[in-house]
């Protein structure tokens, strides 16, 4: 028996699948509402796992995987939906890992953000942050607030982007989007260009280097909207991170840009939602006069106490937006205590909400 790409692409849409993962002596996998389920059939040899490969992977790729080892891309089937795609070699043989992206955004409200975060992304200038691990819906979130401001103000929205993933038409904005390796060689450089393309708004798909990180800063601060991610948890560990990747020399320095500039940190984890499904638990951050001197001072450990009286402000904490999504049967008392940040004070917390554990 042997597998078609396009036979395994329309049982994953079908099945509404996350992740599709084609490794050899394995079944194809599914990812479903977080766990991996395998397709009936037989496992896959080094060859189905190279003809799988070679029916999704231009040419330019195949030659980047030969020399790299790895290489990622997006593509678009159909006009079903659109993967990013991981090919890699392990053990001498291909295995792929494709993510479906859904062609339909969501709004705000669909992925649980509140209405107060439309007043921060209104802002004309700074830089709001979403945060959280691979896989914890960092480009939906983005990609959901990007469509807002594209449906309720004129203006030049530029993403940058590795690859590109969701697709956004030309509505009240003029939306330009740059994949680094096909249009732009880097981040930095694009958005280096960017600044001369009069946007209003630029996404940086990811802050990976110190060079990214000191043109986003600047974009900021320079009268631009910059939305950016990082592979952080939480408000203070995020400020943190983008301090210690300058020299010591200039720390001083970039808590006093930062302060000025971070309008929000939207961190995010993604939760199994009760009947299937996934959920997002966010703890967001607004910068306040408060939380600004706090970055600028090196407090950043101070930063939650401020989050959890911060709640005038659209304030709220990843345990008590977890607390919350159990309270309203949306997760599983399991699954708060998994995600939660103080594991004993969210038990404490679960448990006086009559919380009963299936894991001890």
């Amino acid at each position: 028996m042997s597998y078609e790409m396009n036979d395994l692409l329309e049982l994953m849409v079908d099945q509404g699948a996350s992740d599709l993962h084609l490794q050899v002596n394995q079944a194809p996998t599914l990812r479903m509402s977080g766990s991996m389920v395998p397709v009936d059939g037989e496992k896959l040899t080094p060859q189905d796992t190279e003809d799988l490969m070679k029916a999704i992977t231009s040419s330019t790729n195949q030659e980047q995987l030969k020399t790299t080892g790895g290489c990622d891309f997006g593509f678009a089937y159909l006009e079903r939906a659109r993967f990013r795609v991981s090919v890699l070699r392990a053990k001498g043989a291909f295995g792929i890992v494709l993510r479906q992206i859904p062609n339909d955004l969501f709004t705000l409200s669909e992925i649980g953000l509140p209405d107060q975060i439309k007043e921060l992304i209104s802002r004309p200038r700074g830089m709001i942050l979403v945060t959280g691990p691979t896989g914890s819906g960092k480009s939906t979130t983005l990609a959901s607030m990007v469509n807002w401001i594209n449906l309720n103000h004129a203006g030049h929205i530029i993403t940058i982007e590795d690859p590109i993933e969701y697709f956004h038409e030309h509505k009240k904005c003029i939306v330009t989007q740059r994949e680094v390796g096909n249009d732009v060689t880097s981040f930095s450089s694009a958005i280096r260009g960017a600044l001369r393309q009069d946007p209003d708004v630029i996404l940086v798909g990811e802050m990976r280097d110190l060079e990214t990180i000191e043109a986003a800063v600047s974009a900021a601060e320079t009268g631009h909207l910059v939305f950016a991610t990082l592979h952080t948890t939480g408000a203070a560990r995020t400020v943190d991170r983008i301090v210690d990747a300058f020299p010591a020399e200039t720390k001083d320095q970039i808590r006093t840009q930062l302060a000025s500039s971070v309008v929000a940190v939207i961190s995010q984890v993604l939760c199994k939602k009760v009947g299937g499904g996934r959920i997002a638990s966010f703890e967001i951050m607004v910068t306040t006069n408060s939380i600004a001197q706090l970055i600028r001072e090196n407090k950043t450990y101070r930063i939650n106490s401020d989050i959890q009286t911060g709640a005038a402000h659209g304030m709220i904490g990843l345990d008590a937006h977890l607390l919350s999504l159990y309270n309203r049967d949306l997760i599983s008392a399991d699954e708060a205590l998994a995600k939660s940040q103080l594991s004993d004070a969210m038990r404490d917390k679960l448990v006086e909400n009559g919380a009963q554990f299936t894991n001890s």
